[in-house]
């Protein structure tokens, strides 16, 4: 992906052109394509591929280094791998065993339903925010940037909805 940055496609996709940007993402399907056989199930690949190019266009004029940009890219495949995993973790009951994720034991199916409930139970805004930040695994800044919120406003609202569901499982 380097010959990017030696001939300025990468820097005109940033500033909004079309065609370097389709040019680029045309360009760094093959390598995404390659990193994610490495991080996601077979079944997720081309999913995590999409999906990562298309976080790739809509975020690129935030990113602000251009020298970053394959390992920045790399770093959305590898999220967007773990995020599908999770889901289908979500999905079957069963955990997702392969030699990069860690093992993990399934809860009983009435703690999912309880958690499942709990975040039924929260107002709209605090359960956005709880999916956001642990199921989709964003950082605290990219829900600002996803919600228009302040850093603070952000880990404050995730505070209070863990707070509210906490108090809701309780027995």
């Amino acid at each position: 992906m380097t010959p990017l940055l030696a001939n300025g496609d990468l820097a005109a996709a940033r500033a909004g052109d079309t065609a370097a940007l389709e040019r680029v993402l045309r360009h760094s399907r093959q390598d995404l394509r390659r990193y994610a056989e490495f991080h996601c199930v077979i079944n997720d690949i081309e999913d995590a591929v999409q999906e990562s190019l298309i976080a790739v266009s809509r975020k690129l004029r935030d990113l602000r280094v251009l020298e970053c940009f394959v390992s920045w890219s790399f770093r959305i495949v590898k999220r967007e791998c773990n995020r599908l995993k999770r889901g289908r973790r979500l999905l079957s009951g069963q955990p997702i065993t392969d030699e990069i994720a860690p093992v993990v034991t399934p809860e009983p199916a009435e703690w999912r339903h309880d958690v499942a409930v709990a975040l039924e139970s929260l107002p709209a805004h605090y359960r956005q925010i709880i999916l956001l930040r642990d199921l989709e695994g964003l950082t605290v800044a990219e829900i600002g940037e996803e919600l228009s919120l302040s850093r603070e406003a952000v880990k404050s609202r995730l505070h209070r909805a863990r707070v509210l569901a906490r108090e809701y499982l309780s027995p």
